[in-house]
């Protein structure tokens, strides 16, 4: 489908939203209305689940006679969201009233190009059906839509139309009783294909229109749509320029039903969709404005008001209506006015005005109401058929499929004028499609041979004749009577009808009915035995709406209108013409005549739709509702037709196809003649003769129950062939398999094998190779580098890197390094060094503050005592502590007298008395400035630091140090002597904390120091076996300490 296409039904699509608008259709009534399982499965399938989900053709019920059992099998459809069923080739819809999500492209292609039967019942199906016919047979087609209101025809019509990829919704419903957006109008579509089977065109008819619902609503009903979605979506700017307001209310016209708003219906959205149908449809501003100007003219003509003028004539009691009328309609507003207080009288050539009285005023009024809105609504469907119309001349041959959507049968409490045209209208259609299904049956049946057994029906031309018989019919006496002069009325056409046709059967009134019928009767109405039932008729009415008149001076103001669609509308010809108007109902009669022919020209499908309940609720199955709809559709009288000959018929290829499994001699195929094979099936299943017989082409059963045993044999078969075939596959997957596995090992093993192989000879080469370079190369290893000894020496420098990179030292203490090739022994040494260097500054950068300290103290404590005293190896693995006092181990005293000297050191110590050589315990504390010896609360002596001249020690392993002091002052008493337990470490901190690290002397033999007043001491030192300190009998203080390393 090309762009212009694509175009084209854009504009077909939008031309029905318009007229959906303007008499009220929306398009959300069917809802999704298909079988839930949506595959594309065989419809015989569903047949051994039938207790479950029913049949999907009422031809197969087994009891078709029973009223009961066809409505138990729609319930059990129904309930499982199966609400398609066919009875032979006519499709039954039953509306679910929710959404089943299954009209997607997906759900489209699954009917398409399918054989009817072969799938489950569709909307899809009936519409692929009449398409293929006309594609094939190159026959035009039609699809015959009917149904109550609210059953969903025509949802159903457009799932149609969408499935040609054509959507054309209908522009004008209204909101009644038994339906929130039913039609209020029949129509007949055609969608005219070109060669290719591409929609190209269309052209729509409309059948009576109800033209009453513009003045009048019954309670709970509304008028038709475009007026609501006009007040309630119409801009500001517009609803001020026609004269209205914002609310229903203020309109006669919209008041009556008592509904002015409708839950399921959004107007406002409603109008949107509207406007912008009228722009795609072709509609110029100057187009949408006379078209709402007339919509506004009719609320405003509904609320004009009359008073009692003199001699109880009428008169307009306000202007304000007719100003609007003026403007609006673009007419003089005292001619409007003259208008409808009176009406003109021609006689003997002279024209007279007579007034009215209130109640023809009131008339004259509604009456031009009714003809401006019907006129305008021919109009707007011609418009869009102007739309519609396929322009291309080059070639004029097209094919048609036509849809009919019209009323279906209607009982109401209260029928009248509009039920008896419908009723009518279906009475003319279920005889035509009686007279198509015996026809189509009996075609069938000729065409394969078989013998046509006259079929006993109820033929309803009998009640079309009572109706549109000339001279006697209904119709003729109601046209007489409204064209008779004197005081004709409803009740006089009803006394004419029991003098006419008071003795038909199917015609009773309450003066002709016995006393029963009486009690349900009024007086003012008759019954027709229709088809479908038994309808009253009230006659109240009838002479007026089939008159349909219109004052001649209202004409005459319509045509002096300026606006350019009235004046389409209501052509000047009509005041000349002198010839009485044809009546509503002749004029009913004609256009349905008119579309019988049509539908007998074509290929007949028919749809039935079935509303399951009255309240839209989704899943309620009402069957009082339901079976009055079965009875006044037909669909008995229909299935008893279809079942009068043989209930299942099918191609012997399909038959064959699916049952062949039952016979040995055709399982699992069979070769010869399909006749032949199918006579072969039937004989081994044991068929009767009288239950079937053999066609041309297809085999026909006469019974259901034949071949549902049928079908229950495949069934139990089905699991025996389940078994072998899953078998079978089993077996021959699993050797299919075992073949593959085997096959590709063994390739899988060749090439590995190849792969070893190469491997182990390129290495083999590879090997050689090295060997023969590496000799040649020792031979030629003490030469200058060349080619021949190249690969040698690159060899012995790559294996002492290795070597090297396995065996590098792990510490700075490990002086371990592999010996190089004479080649390498520079920069061996360089990587030796960088190697050492790298060891150390990774170690640094892992020491922390407080260790590096102690390396520190460690190091100068090496520096001093390394080889020069015998205890220094004890003290290398013992750490430096930062002191060996603590604060509870100082006195407060002490403390308080160094004030704010920070102590950085203290360790207890024994202080060896000047003279005699007492022994004394002291606490050794040093300061930044001074070392200070305590005793308990008292500071015995300070020795400033830069006053230290020195500090001595033994070389051997005792504890004992002198620290020297200057003689010539005052403050020191002398030189102390002091032993400590950790000689090392108190040392090498005196040394730190005086900066004095040169000024420790380590003497071997004795140490002289000074005592006060010039005089000295001596200190002996002597190796011994163990540490001993005592006064010698030569004065001298004697130490005795073992030796503990060799120096």
């Amino acid at each position: 489908m090309d762009v212009a296409d694509i175009r084209n039904l854009m504009r077909k699509t939008q031309a029905s939203i318009l007229l959906n608008g303007f008499l009220g259709k929306r398009p959300d009534d069917l809802g999704n209305v298909v079988a839930s399982d949506g595959v594309r499965a065989m419809m015989e399938s569903a047949l051994t689940a039938r207790d479950r989900v029913g049949v999907s053709d009422f031809v197969l019920l087994e009891n078709f006679t029973s009223e009961a059992s066809f409505i138990e099998n729609l319930r059990k459809r129904f309930k499982e969201n199966l609400i398609y069923t066919y009875i032979g080739s006519v499709l039954v819809s039953v509306n679910p009233y929710k959404d089943l999500e299954i009209y997607t492209k997906n759900h489209m292609e699954r009917y398409r190009g399918v054989n009817f039967y072969e799938v489950s019942p569709h909307i899809y199906a009936v519409g692929d059906n009449a398409y293929r016919s006309m594609r094939t047979e190159r026959k035009d087609q039609c699809i015959l839509i009917s149904g109550e209101s609210g059953a969903g025809k025509t949802e159903a019509s457009k799932k149609i139309l969408q499935y040609y990829a054509v959507t054309c919704p209908a522009f004008g419903n209204a909101k009644t009783l038994r339906n929130d957006n039913s039609s209020r109008f029949g129509k007949y579509m055609d969608i005219q294909f070109d060669f290719k089977g591409a929609p190209v065109g269309g052209h729509i008819i409309n059948y009576l229109l109800e033209k009453s619902r513009v003045v009048h609503q019954n309670h709970g009903e509304r008028n038709f749509h475009i007026f609501y979605q006009m007040i309630e979506g119409g801009e500001e700017d517009l609803l001020r320029r026609l004269g209205l307001e914002r609310n229903p209310q203020q309109y006669q016209y919209l008041v009556k039903g008592n509904c002015p708003k409708v839950s399921s219906i959004n107007d406002r959205s409603e109008w949107k969709l509207v406007r912008k149908a009228l722009t795609v449809i072709g509609f110029n501003e100057d187009d949408v404005e006379e078209l709402l100007n007339i919509i506004a003219s009719v609320l405003h003509l509904g609320n004009i008001q009359y008073g009692e003028a003199e001699e109880g004539n009428s008169c307009i009691a306000s202007d304000t209506q007719i100003k609007y009328l003026a403007r609006l309609l673009g007419v003089n507003g005292a001619v409007l006015t003259e208008a409808l207080t009176h009406k003109k009288i021609i006689a003997k050539g002279e024209e007279l005005m007579s007034p009215l009285n209130l109640e023809q005023a009131s008339s004259a009024r509604d009456a031009l109401s009714k003809a401006v809105y019907g006129r305008t609504f021919t109009w707007l469907v011609n418009k869009i058929n102007a739309s519609l119309t396929y322009t291309d001349d080059s070639s004029k041959h097209y094919s048609v499929i036509g849809l009919l959507d019209i009323y279906g049968f209607e009982v109401f409490q209260h029928n009248s004028f509009e039920q008896f045209c419908i009723n009518y209208c279906n009475e003319k259609l279920q005889q035509l499609f009686i007279e198509l299904t015996l026809k189509s049956e009996q075609e069938e049946y000729e065409a394969e041979g078989i013998t046509w057994e006259p079929v006993q029906y109820f033929n309803n031309k009998i009640i079309c004749d009572l109706v549109e018989e000339k001279f006697k019919g209904i119709i003729s006496i109601l046209d007489e009577e409204c064209l008779r002069p004197g005081d004709a009325n409803d009740l006089t056409f009803l006394e004419k009808l029991e003098d006419t046709v008071g003795g038909h059967a199917h015609f009773v009134t309450h003066k002709l009915a016995d006393t029963k019928t009486r009690k349900v009767m009024a007086r003012d109405e008759f019954r027709l035995l229709h088809y479908a039932g038994e309808v009253n008729y009230n006659v109240n009415g009838f002479l007026d709406k089939n008159n349909d008149l219109l004052f001649r001076n209202l004409k005459e103001v319509m045509c002096m209108s300026e606006n350019k669609i009235l004046t389409k509308c209501f052509d000047r010809e009509e005041l000349s013409d002198k010839k009485r108007p044809e009546t509503a109902a002749t004029q009913f009669k004609a256009s349905l005549a008119k579309l019988m022919e049509i539908l007998m020209s074509k290929e007949p499908s028919y749809v039935r739709c079935i509303k399951p309940n009255d309240s839209k609720q989704s899943g309620r199955f009402d069957e009082v509702l339901i079976r009055h709809q079965v009875k006044y559709l037909g669909l008995m009288e229909n299935l008893r037709v279809r079942r009068a000959g043989f209930a299942y018929r099918r191609r012997y290829e399909v038959f064959l196809q699916r049952y062949k499994s039952l016979c040995p001699d055709t399982w699992p195929s069979w070769q010869g003649k399909l006749p032949e094979g199918v006579a072969t099936l039937v004989k081994h299943l044991g068929y009767k003769p009288e239950e079937y017989k053999m066609g041309r082409s297809k085999i026909f059963i006469r019974f259901p129950k034949t071949l549902f045993a049928t079908e229950d044999a495949l069934e139990t078969r089905k699991h025996g062939l389940a078994t072998k075939l899953q078998a079978g596959w089993r077996g021959y997957s699993q050797k299919t398999k075992f073949q593959k596995l085997r096959t590709s090992a063994v390739r899988v093993q060749a090439w590995w094998r190849g792969i070893l192989a190469r491997r182990r000879a390129q290495r083999r080469r590879q090997a050689a190779d090295a060997i023969r370079r590496f000799v040649k190369g020792f031979i030629y290893r003490h030469r200058e580098r060349c080619p021949e000894n190249e690969y040698f020496l690159d060899y012995v420098r790559y294996s002492f890197l290795m070597n090297l990179r396995r065996n590098l030292p792990k510490s700075v203490l490990e002086k371990s390094w592999p010996a190089p090739p004479a080649a390498l022994s520079d920069a061996s040494e360089q990587l030796r060094k960088l190697c050492m260097q790298n060891m150390v500054w990774s170690y640094c950068k892992k020491i922390n503050p407080e260790w590096k300290l102690q390396m520190e103290q460690k190091m100068i404590a090496s520096e001093l005592f390394k080889d020069k005293k015998d205890n220094y190896p004890q003290s290398v693995p013992k750490l430096f502590v930062s002191t060996r006092l603590n604060g509870e181990d100082l006195n407060p005293k002490v403390l308080q007298a160094l004030g704010s000297e920070k102590m950085k050191y203290a360790v207890p110590v024994t202080k060896y008395d000047r003279r005699g050589y007492k022994p004394r315990p002291r606490q050794l504390l040093l300061t930044s400035n001074c070392a200070v010896i305590v005793e308990e609360g008292k500071l015995k002596q300070r020795i400033e630091y830069e006053a230290l001249k020195g500090i001595s020690v033994s070389s051997l392993s005792d504890g004992v140090f002198v620290l020297h002091v200057p003689s010539e002052d005052n403050k020191q008493k002398g030189d102390v002597v002091l032993q400590s337990d950790h000689v090392i470490e108190t040392l090498t901190k005196i040394a730190i904390c005086s900066d004095k690290i040169n000024s420790i002397n380590i003497i071997q033999g004795s140490i002289k120091y000074s005592v006060a007043q010039g005089k000295e001491g001596i200190i002996d030192f002597t190796p011994g076996s163990e540490l001993l300190v005592a006064k010698a009998k030569n004065g001298h203080l004697s130490v005795t300490a073992p030796r503990l390393n060799s120096r």
